[in-house]
């Protein structure tokens, strides 16, 4: 097997990202939910605040993979960490370790910019993903359920006004 390399993607690699997104949607049976577009990632992943970062995996000059993540804080360990939000390897290198070395590779980059930990969530119907997981030391944690609020409803909620009896 050719070494891989893994380095912090740019701006130029936007297209390559997105690509990676709406395949790995595509393979969940989801692709039709994803909304993003490469502009999407250009603004709010490059900019002078990004939202983002990603490492791209590279094979003798090929798209490998990528790992998608954002810095996080936990006021209980009072210490910064990731939420890795997308992790995807191209399906020909895949038992390959690319996913491996690019969940290493970030919690590495993290733990160098201070953070304590990692998380990540998977479909609940991805149990090849799970087991990986697993393999690598990340659990499943029993003690959190996630929860979410996306579209109109966030909308709805962001333009409620508090009244002064707090309702």
């Amino acid at each position: 097997m050719a070494p891989v390399s893994i380095r912090l993607a740019e701006a130029s690699d936007v297209q390559l990202l997105h690509h990676a997104i709406v395949a790995m949607a595509r393979g969940m049976g989801s692709e039709a939910r994803v909304t993003s577009s490469p502009e999407d990632l250009a603004r709010y992943g490059f900019g002078d605040k990004p939202a983002f970062e990603t490492l791209i995996a590279e094979i003798c000059g090929a798209f490998a993979g990528m790992c998608l993540y954002f810095r996080s804080f936990s006021t209980w360990r009072g210490r910064p960490g990731i939420y890795v939000q997308d992790i995807y390897v191209e399906p020909a290198f895949r038992g390959s370790r690319v996913g491996e070395r690019l969940l290493k590779a970030a919690a590495a980059r993290a733990r160098e910019n201070g953070a304590a930990y990692l998380r990540l969530s998977v479909d609940t119907a991805n149990l090849g993903a799970q087991n990986f997981y697993g393999r690598l030391g990340i659990e499943w944690s029993q003690a959190e359920h996630i929860h979410a609020i996306y579209g109109d409803a966030f909308v709805a909620l962001a333009e409620h006004e508090i009244d002064e009896e707090g309702r």
